[in-house]
This record gives C-alpha cells, structure tokens and sequence, in this order.
C-alpha cells in the first residue's frame, strides 16, 4: 500500500521511511497535501554477463613481445 507523506513529517521521520522503502513499500511525499516526489527501493541493475566471448580465438603470438623503444617511449610521453 502506498502511503503519503507530507515533506514536514518526512523530515522528523525520515529513517522510518527509509526502512518502510527497504522492506518494498512506496511513499509518496506531498507538500501541502500535493504529491511531487516518490520514494521507491532502489533496484541495481546487474550487466549482463557473457561468459565463453572469447573462447575459440587465436592471440597471435607477436601480442605478447616486448614494443620497439620508439613505441615504448611514445606510449610513456616521451
């Protein structure tokens, strides 16, 4: 059940209503008995993962040889 919360109370209870929000609840928070905001709990969304992307691929092996001093020196700023 939603429940409606005037920013004033809002305020003093605001802990209260963060508990509410964790547990799954909904509160709207009103002003002047107007709702303009609404608290809801906070849903991480996850990647998604793809496992074996790579598997197959041949790395050639010059991948894994030291770069040319020019180079090197290129990707260091030099």
């Amino acid at each position: 059940m939603t429940e409606v919360i005037n920013v004033r109370t809002a305020k003093t209870h605001f802990s209260k209503l963060l508990r509410s929000v964790e547990s799954g609840e909904e509160v709207v928070l009103a002003r002047a008995g107007k709702p303009c905001a609404r608290l809801v709990p906070y849903e991480q969304s996850q990647p998604e993962r793809r496992v074996g992307l790579l598997r197959g691929l041949e790395i050639p092996p010059e991948v894994f040889e030291p770069l040319p001093d020019d180079e090197l020196a290129a990707w260091e700023g030099e």
